[in-house]
């Protein structure tokens, strides 16, 4: 989980091909048909806030929580003086809120990086802990066949004038975590800074997801792919769980 340090100054430079826009009317699309149009939704793993802030302008309360102290201080930079989002730095698996909401989401794979299946069984029991009554769970979820088949062994790089990665990735079919190495040169004043960082994620199948929001309390209500909103097929790279509060 102690990922995005350096990172965090770069991210936004190197996620400008991530279609959040398209994201959040997906997002506001499936909401809403759960009667969810309005009213607060607390975002896990929100990083630098690009989708806490579209959903704010969709015209949602929302709350921000990620345990990035540089992440979330660029999310706030971002704001105008008087922002309405409320920024919480808090671990995911331990997050806490003053009350419930009527939603709690998570995108960019954030859960993958909870690589215990008890810490992610945590995770799902808070989420249920927070919401109102019938409230929805929303999150979004690398599959198997990206981290075997598109990832892999493989080596990425990206350079541009503000910086440049190197990310060498590698997955352990065993163990179903996906390791990678990433380099950053960033760009202060006429030189580049040298950062290196490691991040871990698991890949979770799709039964073992549905048992452990069973095990919450949730009742899950649809799987989709996250890019084309339809049953998954065996090359979907994203899925999109979407569970709701059960009221005893």
């Amino acid at each position: 989980m102690e990922s995005y340090k350096s990172f965090a100054e770069v991210y936004d430079l190197f996620m400008d091909n991530v279609p959040y826009d398209e994201w959040a009317k997906n997002v506001t699309r499936i909401l809403g048909q759960y009667g969810i149009k309005d009213g607060l939704v607390a975002e896990l793993g929100c990083g630098t806030g690009q989708m806490t802030r579209r959903l704010r302008d969709a015209g949602y309360d929302m709350i921000g929580i990620d345990n990035s102290i540089e992440m979330l201080d660029i999310a706030r930079e971002m704001e105008a003086e008087e922002s309405n989002i409320l920024y919480l730095c808090q671990d995911m698996r331990e997050f806490e809120l003053y009350g419930t909401v009527r939603a709690v989401a998570s995108f960019c794979d954030s859960m993958n990086y909870i690589t215990e299946e008890e810490d992610l069984l945590q995770v799902f029991r808070l989420a249920n802990n927070y919401l109102d009554p019938g409230g929805i769970f929303l999150f979004d979820m690398n599959t198997t066949f990206k981290y075997e088949k598109l990832l892999g062994d493989g080596v990425f790089a990206e350079n541009r004038e503000e910086g440049s990665f190197i990310w060498e990735n590698e997955y352990d079919a065993e163990s179903r975590l996906n390791y990678y190495d990433l380099t950053l040169y960033i760009r202060e004043g006429e030189q580049y800074n040298r950062f290196e960082e490691e991040h871990v994620q698991k890949a979770y199948d799709r039964a073992t997801v549905e048992t452990l929001l069973a095990r919450s309390g949730l009742k899950l209500l649809s799987v989709l792919d996250a890019e084309t909103l339809a049953e998954p097929t065996e090359e979907t790279e994203r899925i999109y769980y979407i569970a709701q509060e059960i009221t005893k």
